[in-house]
């Protein structure tokens, strides 16, 4: 994976959580993270691939 995959990734985890989205749940495979995001009932699910991407929305979801 490159760094504007990860870029692209990162963008997109921002934009959802400026917005009032919050992490929900998260299924992990080998083919990466599966992160939903739910505000009130709208729910959105991002497949998350990188490695990068994956440590970065674990740090925002631990804050």
């Amino acid at each position: 994976m490159s760094y504007n995959e990860f870029i692209a990734e990162r963008e997109k985890i921002d934009f959802l959580l400026e917005r009032g989205y919050q992490i929900v749940s998260v299924h992990e495979d080998l083919d990466g993270a599966f992160v939903l995001f739910q505000k009130a009932e709208d729910h959105i699910t991002l497949h998350i691939q990188t490695a990068d991407a994956r440590k970065y929305f674990s740090v925002k979801l631990l804050r």
